[in-house]
């Protein structure tokens, strides 16, 4: 094991960084370069009928995909959501949930996890993210930079509730969320917005994407910023609250060109930077990414869809007594490098049944530097080093069966896993070792599963089956870092346990798809789900006002419930709605027995949204969105209730001349107060009514 010194990394990191993104930007650029010389040397891909594909979505869908409950929020809907933010427009789906109640311009970075069919709110992501295939979680902490994924380079999101064992299956123990970039019919030659809105907040994009040979690229960027409000209720503000103020920036370049006669090559480049102050003066956060990938897709008879991709990432934090208003910790930076790849083939087997058989990686390694601080000296006395790595590689098979009206899917993987090289150091100011914790490497082979049928009853009626398990290995961050939060008073320290196990799913689902009617669609699932060795914030003692807690491995969580959708086209008129009943409890032993049959923390038993919408002539929109969250627990131990909440956001675009419509935005129009924290009563509160006006063109 090797700690790094924190300048030693910087210079690999930089000149790791530059190498990697130049390679990926270069190799994919190149088809389009080679195309934009010379148009006439390649014709355009295969039309046939079985391997139709718009260009950016990769391979067609698997005949077998809605047995799973697939969702799909399509770019319309992705582009008139209120906030304008990613997150919120995946709450239209039933059972989808993020750690805090706040999107991710007020939300600490490292703590945006997002789970489904509420298996336990975490700080890490229980559902597996992807971007044209690419996982997006963070290499050490395992959160979602959603605020570097805009709707606006997006043409479509598709969510699949339950365990997954397809690509990068390994971490889909709840779900996993698919984002497609926006495709070369979806985007005009130019796009762009302006938004102004409330407590002078900025939003600017903008998009270029020209035709380049028989493809195109698209160079994109984004900049927000808002003075923020005050997260803190009136009655516990004090002389160091200040509002949550935010500063965010993204630079994106998509290109996609067809090579040879059915195959295509797209390459992605991304740079984002985020500055984000929560709660107290000083208390400043920062983000960054650097990613590339790199794609090939062949639409032949022999379909295959290789990807290879990086990403930079890094973050850094500075903790603010609540008591004394003064650092405590200066978490100086968290430098981690995620990397991998896939192959997956679909031999020609027949035109009823689709093979896929697959390989992929990920890996992971992390450093992490921090400063403990006095808080009432102001002088530094611990600086703390540490690093780990983790890496995953298995083996995939699915096949879809069409056999007249019913459709039968399984899929198989198998996944060898090693966390190792792992370590903390800790000197005191004079630079002395106080203490060097070395982990012990360990590896193991993990087993997934899961099949599914579909029985088209009628053309307007559906049943689906579907059973499945996962995995998910404990992050960088679960297993070797602890941390310390203080708030009234009361300090509670959540150490880290290298020892944890992975997280196993097993579940299954049955549901019903109904569409009685033109415009009228009705969607129900039933499902048990149970995740057994559950990573879980377990208090161990509580000793005046110092609580002390450490993640551990508890026997499961057992998740039952019913999710509900429904959507209404009449004329002008659309209505989507959709709600989750979720009963989940813990099952829990031995030193967290005092767990047992409580719910878990951050997992609301209700869950409903609902949007009413109106299009006029020439593309006049109103809608107006309700979402209701049911209450919940902040704790493990159910001590402090998150209250339930019903927000109402609005939207309204109006045309004005061609490709130009001015746009209103209005968030939480019934300032209704979303608590999105609760310590011991110190609280924390999410976005207050908040009113936008802008202009787009080109969109």
């Amino acid at each position: 094991m090797i700690v790094r010194s924190e300048k030693g990394h910087q210079n690999m990191r930089a000149a790791s960084t530059f190498r990697a993104l130049t390679f990926l930007l270069l190799a994919g650029s190149m088809p389009a370069i080679l195309h934009a010389q010379d148009q006439s040397a390649t014709p355009a891909p295969s039309t046939d009928s079985e391997t139709i594909v718009v260009l950016g979505k990769g391979l067609a869908l698997p005949p077998g995909t809605p047995a799973y409950g697939a969702i799909t929020l399509d770019r319309d809907r992705l582009n008139s959501e209120a906030s304008g933010e990613i997150e919120s427009a995946l709450m239209d789906v039933a059972g989808f949930q993020e750690f805090r109640r706040s999107d991710s311009r007020m939300s600490n970075p490292s703590s945006q996890g997002v789970t489904l069919r509420a298996l336990g709110g975490n700080a890490t992501s229980r559902a597996l993210v992807l971007l044209d295939g690419v996982p997006q979680a963070d290499p050490f902490f395992g959160s979602v930079p959603f605020n570097e994924l805009l709707p606006e380079r997006l043409g479509a999101v598709r969510v699949t509730r339950g365990g997954g064992a397809g690509a990068f299956g390994a971490g889909a123990v709840a779900g996993t969320i698919e984002m497609f970039s926006a495709d070369r019919s979806q985007l005009p030659e130019f796009q762009g917005s302006a938004f102004y809105g409330s407590r002078n907040s900025e939003d600017v994009s903008g998009a270029f994407s020209p035709d380049l040979g028989a493809g195109f690229v698209s160079i994109s960027g984004k900049f927000s910023r808002g003075d923020g409000f005050n997260t803190t209720p009136v009655s516990q503000q004090n002389s160091a609250t200040v509002p949550a103020r935010y500063q965010t920036w993204s630079v994106g370049l998509f290109g996609d060109a067809p090579v040879g006669s059915d195959g295509e090559i797209q390459s992605r480049l991304s740079l984002y930077r985020d500055n984000r102050t929560l709660r107290f003066r000083g208390a400043d956060s920062t983000s960054s990414g650097d990613d590339g990938s790199v794609r090939y897709l062949s639409h032949g008879p022999w379909q295959v869809d290789a990807l290879a991709y990086v990403q930079l990432r890094d973050f850094s934090n500075i903790t603010i007594s609540s008591s004394l208003f003064t650092p405590v910790l200066n978490q100086r930076g968290t430098p981690s490098t995620g990397a991998g790849g896939k192959v997956e083939l679909r031999p020609p087997v027949g035109s009823n049944d689709l093979l896929r058989i697959g390989v992929d990686t990920r890996y992971a390694q992390a450093d992490m530097y921090e400063d403990a601080i006095n808080a009432v000296t102001g002088v530094i006395t611990a600086r703390r080093a540490g690093t780990g790595r983790q890496n995953t590689t298995g083996v995939y098979l699915e096949n879809d069966w069409t056999l007249g009206d019913v459709v039968l899917t399984g899929g198989a993987r198998a996944d060898h896993w090693a966390i190792g090289n792992a370590g903390l150091i800790s000197r005191n100011t004079a630079g002395t070792i106080t203490s060097n914790a070395v982990y012990p490497d360990r590896d193991d082979w993990e087993g997934s599963f899961r099949g599914g049928a579909l029985w088209h009853a009628s053309s307007n009626v559906s049943l689906r089956a579907a059973g499945y398990t996962s995995f998910r290995l404990p992050t960088l961050n679960e297993l070797y870092r602890s941390f310390s939060l203080t708030a009234a008073g009361a300090t509670t320290t959540t150490q880290a346990n290298a020892n944890l196990n992975p997280e196993r799913l097993k579940g299954a689902e049955v549901g019903l798809d109904v569409s009685p009617l033109p415009g009228l669609h009705f969607s129900a699932t039933a499902f048990y789900n149970e995740l057994d060795d559950a990573i879980a914030n377990v208090t161990l003692s509580i000793v005046g006002t110092t609580t002390t807690k450490q993640r551990q491995n508890v026997d499961a969580i057992i998740a039952k419930g019913i999710e509900l959708s429904g959507s209404l086209k009449e004329g002008p008129f659309d209505l989507d709605a959709s709600y989750a009943l979720n009963d989940s409890r813990v099952k829990a032993s031995g030193a967290a027995a005092n767990l047992n049959y409580l719910r878990p923390a951050q997992s609301p038993r209700h869950v409903a949204t609902g949007t009413l919408g109106w299009t006029g002539p020439d593309h006049i929109r109103v809608s107006t969105t309700v979402r209701y969250v049911g209450p919940q627990f902040e704790d493990d131990l159910q001590t402090d209730v998150l209250k339930s909440a019903t927000t109402v956001d609005g939207y309204i675009r109006v045309p004005v001349s061609h490709g130009v419509s001015i746009v209103g935005r209005a968030e939480n129009i019934l300032n209704e107060t979303v608590i999105t924290r609760n310590q011991g009563g110190s609280m924390d509160i999410g976005d207050p009514q908040t009113f936008w006006i802008g202009v787009t063109f080109g969109g």
